[in-house]
């Protein structure tokens, strides 16, 4: 279906930054870069101004019935829980083969209209459990920045909604609409990696008082060797009972676990310090700069110089 005509459905409270990213991307007019502007319509079950909850008021000029014949459909995100005549929008653009849209907490809106069933989908990660919890026909991939399944789009956690719109651009319109969109908006027109490289991963706490201090000791000594049998003598179990409660207390293998708190390790190091690449692998426990790379990139979808280059915070 070709992109001319965009429908945003708004739920209150609106996000204001989710939303004004589908603004941002369909809603300037263009026409002296040579864009084409959208037919851009803001839409709300009762048109009108929607609070924020942030002392700012956004106005919907249409009612639902302005995204009945729309191109794209789509649902920033909202903690509202959508109505049914919202989520029969969702399910008549699906049907009719129209885009639809969600940016972060939007696929919500999305699962409950049913159209994530049988499909890939993101958002953010920090929901990522809740939405595939609420909708196990939906596959969640907490890792990407947004995923295209068919005509359903849905992006990850706030700024990757602008990688999902300039993705739905390219794919429409063309890489050169795309990529002067994406200039005026002083962003780049396609990232690499995804949401793993922003995911916070805190060190699992837990409550046995046998694995407490295991944890310490592997944390604290990142570059030793560690095997389950050592572990288990310090723990005084054996190491069938260790790897046992150890996946039962953190969800992970000893092995895993180590390797994750490692890449912690390095990118604390890699946002934080000027070491070169082999001298963080060291610090953080790899050794050597390839295998520092091989578990870094699979950890967070970056290599260890780009993930560098994106975070490090200049002096």
């Amino acid at each position: 279906m070709a992109l001319h005509s965009v429908a945003v459905v708004l739920q209150e409270p609106v996000a204001l930054f989710e939303y004004g990213v589908l603004a941002e991307v369909f809603g300037i007019d263009r026409s002296e870069e040579g864009i084409d502007p959208f037919d851009y319509r803001v839409c709300a079950e009762r048109p009108g101004p929607l609070d924020s909850h942030h002392g700012t008021a956004v106005v919907a000029a249409h009612g639902l019935e302005a995204a009945a014949d729309a191109d794209l459909v789509a649902v920033p995100a909202t903690s509202a829980v959508p109505s049914p005549a919202v989520l029969q929008v969702v399910r008549d653009a699906v049907e009719r083969g129209a885009w639809v849209l969600s940016v972060c907490s939007g696929a919500f809106t999305l699962g409950a209209a049913g159209v994530l069933d049988g499909r890939r989908a993101t958002t953010h990660w920090r929901h990522a459990a809740e939405l595939a919890e609420r909708h196990p026909l939906a596959t969640v991939d907490p890792d990407v920045l947004y995923v295209r399944d068919g005509t359903v789009i849905t992006s990850a956690g706030t700024a990757a909604g602008i990688d999902a719109c300039l993705h739905l651009v390219r794919h429409e319109l063309g890489a050169s609409v795309a990529t002067r969109i994406a200039r005026r908006m002083v962003v780049p027109p396609h990232r690499d990696g995804g949401q793993r490289q922003f995911i916070d991963r805190p060190v699992p706490v837990t409550d046995s008082e046998s694995l407490g201090p295991v944890l310490a000791y592997m944390s604290e000594n990142l570059a030793e060797q560690h095997a389950v049998a050592d572990l288990a003598r310090r723990a005084a179990m054996s190491p069938r009972t260790l790897a046992r409660r150890f996946v039962a207390e953190t969800g992970t293998t000893p092995h895993q676990w180590l390797t994750d708190q490692r890449v912690l390790r390095a990118r604390e190091l890699l946002e934080e310090s000027d070491l070169p690449v082999d001298a963080v692998a060291r610090e953080a426990g790899f050794g050597t700069a390839a295998l520092l790379r091989h578990h870094f990139t699979r950890g967070t979808g970056l290599s260890p110089s780009a993930f560098r280059s994106q975070h490090r915070c200049p002096a």
